[in-house]
């Protein structure tokens, strides 16, 4: 499963992996894939030090990358305290009484909320750059478009690939301007924020839009005859997210989540502002009901709703209240019936793969078979 790029890259399939989880990067790249860690949740620099750290111990010395979420446009002089001030009472009250209509448990006294969203801060994100560029990753991968020009510059003097998620030909055309290396075409059925063009649309949009630039296919992926078809359509390789989530060396730390996953069908998804005020792919819940529920006050823009709800969004998975407990995920989970091991995985893709391009072959005639 060999592209330019995969060779460019020193990987064996042409695979990538983003997961929010260094043990499941890792194994991805042990595979023969690359392996790209979620950096979002980091907001301590010690912390992805630390996992960068056992990231080089077990990657047995191939490559793998780094996600960040970094707006283009700087905020100048703001603090997170200052956007928490701009949260209305009316929405925090609409939290706390959708909260105690379930009876979520509050959290323990001094325990803070596990989850926010701070990675989209300037600051928080350069950081993570700080740390990130002493150790030899290969790529860096931005969520939010194209990063800051002094970003890009820094990313390509360290010898670093940079990667950009587009939902559009237009976004697309305003990667490679900003001197974008990858562009990933995430289409609408993709997990967490994403757009309105579903995949086999957009990836041979994108692919028309930037070439020569390589690009990723993403969104919707989750078999290796899916793979097939994205390298059909022009792509130098997949993107794969949400499928990682039900693996063994996946922590979600909530086994109930965990079941709700493997039970949901690929309709029980919906693109909602719920969790960030973006529109994101996720778990259908009582939860995004709620917010989607025109008779409720709406969610807030980004990154206000993410800020209202951080500690809300812990006390439901802490506790594991069922009818509120959702992740940001794609339609391809109707796919993820089973928990395997990344290894697992990565052998059914394979497979997959082979048995497209084998059919493709008996059709063109061209089989030796």
């Amino acid at each position: 499963m060999e592209t330019e790029l995969s060779r460019q890259l020193g990987i064996e399939h042409a695979i990538f992996g983003f997961t929010p989880f260094p043990a499941v990067a890792a194994a991805i790249t042990r595979a023969g894939g690359f392996g790209v860690l979620g950096a979002v949740r980091y907001t301590a620099p010690d912390e992805l030090k630390r996992d960068l750290d056992w990231m080089q111990a077990h990657t047995d010395g191939k490559p793998y990358g780094l996600d960040v979420v970094m707006p283009a446009k700087k905020v100048e002089g703001v603090t997170e305290a200052d956007v928490e001030a701009m949260i209305p009472a009316g929405h925090r009250q609409f939290v706390d009484d959708t909260l105690a209509q379930h009876g979520v448990p509050e959290l323990a006294e001094g325990e803070a909320s596990g989850w926010r969203i701070t990675g989209w801060m300037e600051q928080v994100a350069r950081t993570q750059l700080d740390v990130a560029f002493d150790y030899p990753i290969k790529l860096l991968a931005n969520a939010l478009g194209s990063p800051p020009a002094d970003v890009v510059e820094r990313a390509h003097d360290h010898g670093v690939l940079v990667a950009a998620l587009a939902g559009s030909a237009k976004h697309a055309r305003r990667h490679a301007e900003a001197g974008i290396d990858v562009v990933v075409a995430q289409g609408y059925e993709a997990g967490g924020h994403t757009g309105e063009i579903a995949s086999m649309v957009l990836t041979p949009e994108v692919v028309e839009a930037v070439g020569p630039l390589p690009v990723l296919a993403a969104g919707g992926i989750g078999s290796g005859e899916q793979i097939a078809a994205a390298l059909a359509l022009g792509a130098q390789g997949a993107w794969l997210g949400s499928l990682w989530l039900t693996t063994l060396e996946a922590d979600l730390h909530s086994r109930a989540l965990t079941a709700k996953l493997l039970a949901a069908g690929s309709g029980d998804t919906v693109r909602s502002r719920a969790l960030t005020g973006k529109p994101a792919r996720q778990l259908r819940t009582e939860w995004t009901d709620a917010w989607d529920d025109p008779g409720g006050p709406g969610a807030l823009p980004m990154p206000l709703q993410g800020l209202l709800v951080a500690e809300a969004v812990s006390r439901i998975q802490k506790h594991e209240v069922e009818p509120l407990l959702g992740t940001p995920v794609g339609q391809i989970v109707g796919r993820m019936t089973e928990e395997r091991s990344v290894q697992a995985v990565f052998d059914d893709l394979t497979r997959g793969f082979e048995r497209a391009v084998d059919r493709l072959g008996r059709i063109a005639g061209r089989s030796q078979s």
